[in-house]
């Protein structure tokens, strides 16, 4: 029998370091921060609303992450290791709009990305331990800050609550029913912590 082919080894990527936004891009004075400042300084469109959500939460509970890992199957981890899953909407968007949009939260459940095999699970599934809901609570487009936390608000839910009633998406509405009160970013990281430790206990 003829020897079995092995396949080819694993392309491992290089281990990314937290830029400054000074550095230059070769052969031009481009840096990085301009190219920041070009693409992201709209922090009202939906993928950096979401990013951005992510960061605010990763900063309130202390992750001790130097980088976002956008493969990960979570967003967040706390310092205790509760893995958490964040999820953010807005009133206001960055086209015009007749009205203001729906608060709907989608893609709360996924399929398992596994890094030993760099492939997908075949069912989706929750994949954090804890949900947080962030909402950008403007609704008036002159008086939108990006910048002013005050307009944010947090909801959060234990993956046993999202389980137990099915949920694949969840609106404001029903949101509210289960997790009725609205968060400072201060208050998040006790409140994640008390609500991991409910979820589990209620199992």
């Amino acid at each position: 029998m003829g020897e079995v082919e092995q396949p080819p080894p694993w392309l491992v990527p290089k281990v990314v370091e937290r830029l400054t936004g000074g550095e230059t891009f070769s052969g031009s004075t481009l840096t990085v921060l301009d190219f920041w400042q070009w693409g992201f300084s709209d922090l009202r469109t939906n993928i950096v609303r979401g990013v951005l959500a992510e960061f605010f939460v990763a900063s309130a509970v202390g992750d001790p992450s130097p980088l976002r890992n956008a493969w990960d199957n979570f967003d967040v981890t706390t310092p205790s290791g509760i893995r958490v899953e964040v999820k953010s909407a807005a009133y206001l968007q960055s086209w015009k709009q007749r009205r203001v949009s729906d608060i709907v939260f989608t893609g709360l459940t996924g399929r398992i990305w596994s890094d030993e095999s760099a492939s997908l699970g075949a069912e989706r599934e929750f994949r954090a331990d804890v949900y947080v809901f962030a909402i950008h609570t403007c609704r008036e487009p002159e008086q939108y800050d990006a910048l002013d936390l005050s307009l944010w608000e947090f909801r959060v839910l234990g993956v046993n609550a999202l389980r137990k009633h099915s949920y694949r998406s969840i609106t404001k509405g029903s949101l509210h029913s289960i997790a009725p009160s609205g968060l400072r970013l201060d208050e998040l990281a006790q409140e994640i912590e008390r609500t991991f430790s409910e979820d589990q206990a209620r199992r």
